[in-house]
């Protein structure tokens, strides 16, 4: 009788299987598969897995899962719900080309279930994607928000650090000045376009990067970042200052 494929209804043993055949997340392959990957007949994989069952209910305390599929006539027929481990179990019984064949089948299931965490992992760190809209006004309103989200991620250090004007401004001085006295102390320097904290003085936790977008004379947006004072850099300064 021609072997269709398989539409899982459980008779016993398994409360909640769905259609891919997994069970509370754990993959299992049907006997039928089994016979499939193997070239054997069904009636003889079930018969070997019912001889080694009493083998596996000793050893583990279970017994292996039955469920059922429908046949080219729409009529039920019994089959096994198997987990790797059993999988191998049972393919003890066969010969080496059969077993290879079920070991790469279950790279194969493990490599696709991997594949499917890793795409709904990156659906759920991905950015809110940008929908088609209606105006200008609403692209330009979609383009903030993601890059706020952008921002938001890059600050999360910086978010209660200090510009060098917030520190300089009881002094009398503004960012530059600040920035002037600092270099002449030797604890910050001109280095790429930016002020950077001297070897002298890094790895201290005295400062962190802030982050934001600017337009360039070309049109185009590009990141720049400013350094800023955390609460132990603050301190440091004023200390300098006073």
């Amino acid at each position: 009788m021609k072997q269709t494929a398989i539409k899982i209804s459980m008779i016993s043993n398994i409360d909640n299987v769905v259609n891919d055949n997994t069970n509370n997340g754990e993959q299992l392959m049907t006997s039928l598969e089994v016979a499939q990957l193997t070239g054997k007949k069904h009636k003889d994989v079930l018969k070997a897995i019912r001889n080694m069952e009493p083998g596996w209910i000793h050893i583990s305390g279970r017994n292996f899962a039955l469920g059922s599929y429908e046949d080219a006539n729409k009529q039920l027929r019994p089959c096994y719900m198997l987990s790797k481990t059993e999988t191998l179990f049972i393919a003890t019984k066969f010969n080496d080309e059969a077993r290879a064949r079920l070991v790469l089948r279950w790279e194969e299931l493990e490599s696709e279930k991997l594949k499917v965490k890793r795409e709904e992992f990156a659906a759920r760190e991905r950015p809110k994607e940008i929908r088609l809209l209606a105006c200008d006004e609403e692209v330009l309103n979609e383009a903030d928000d993601i890059l706020g989200y952008e921002l938001a991620k890059l600050n999360r250090y910086s978010h209660c650090c200090y510009t060098p004007t917030e520190i300089g401004k009881p002094f009398g001085l503004d960012g530059r000045d600040l920035n002037s006295f600092l270099a002449d102390k030797k604890i910050i320097r001109w280095a790429q376009g930016q002020w950077r904290l001297t070897e002298k003085y890094q790895n201290q936790d005295l400062t962190e990067d802030r982050y934001r977008y600017v337009h360039g004379y070309d049109g185009r947006r590009k990141l720049v970042s400013s350094l800023v004072w955390t609460e132990k850099g603050r301190q440091f300064v004023l200390d300098m200052l006073n």
